[in-house]
């Protein structure tokens, strides 16, 4: 894994830092799916920052995609796709996905048996989309858990982001005693060019 501490994400930046006054606001032009959205978060956020999002979760559990659509209503965002899509499987739902700029995955590392199949997915809309990168965060469960085997196995590549590069480094974040003494890491994968394999 590449551990460069000189790259500083802007739209990550721009997504922590986000205001809701709408004057001083900026907009994001770019496409953004949320892979294994959950409650929705980072879409949510990019979606109020003016990012085209479309939110998924697996297409098997129906609870998790209505869990969008709520997050969706209680925010106010009614522009805001929601789709089915289920890690390692390539459906016609992920071929029909516009392109995209940025896929963002919170905590898409949780299981280690789900890690291939996450990657797999990546390695697909990656390759559909060979300008995209996929911004994960993470939380560190164990040391031993690891995905640079399979990082090498699907041609992808990983820059680990320091968290202080915007100001996210710290035990408590907005007014939340989250993270506490978690470990949290963020990375951006990208696929393996000709020229870098």
């Amino acid at each position: 894994m590449d551990h460069s501490t000189d790259y500083s994400p802007n739209i990550a930046h721009k997504t922590f830092s986000f205001e809701e006054n709408q004057d001083t606001r900026q907009s994001l032009s770019v496409s953004i799916p949320e892979l294994g959205a959950g409650v929705s978060l980072p879409g949510v956020v990019a979606a109020k920052c003016g990012a085209k999002v479309i939110l998924s979760d697996s297409a098997e559990l129906p609870l998790c995609l209505e869990n969008c659509w709520r997050s969706c209503a209680a925010n106010g965002l009614s522009n805001v796709l929601v789709s089915g899509l289920t890690w390692g499987e390539i459906s016609p739902d992920l071929f029909i996905l516009p392109y995209l700029d940025i896929i963002l995955g919170s905590d898409v590392f949780y299981e280690p048996e789900d890690f291939e199949d996450v990657l797999v997915t990546i390695a697909f809309l990656l390759r559909k989309n060979p300008k995209a990168q996929f911004w994960t965060t993470y939380q560190e469960r164990s040391a031993d858990w690891s995905i640079e085997g399979l990082l090498h196995k699907w041609k992808l590549r990983c820059i680990d982001i320091q968290l202080e590069t915007f100001n996210a480094d710290k035990a408590e974040l907005a007014g939340s005693t989250l993270p506490g003494s978690h470990t949290i890491k963020m990375m951006i994968i990208t696929q393996v060019t000709e020229e870098k394999l």
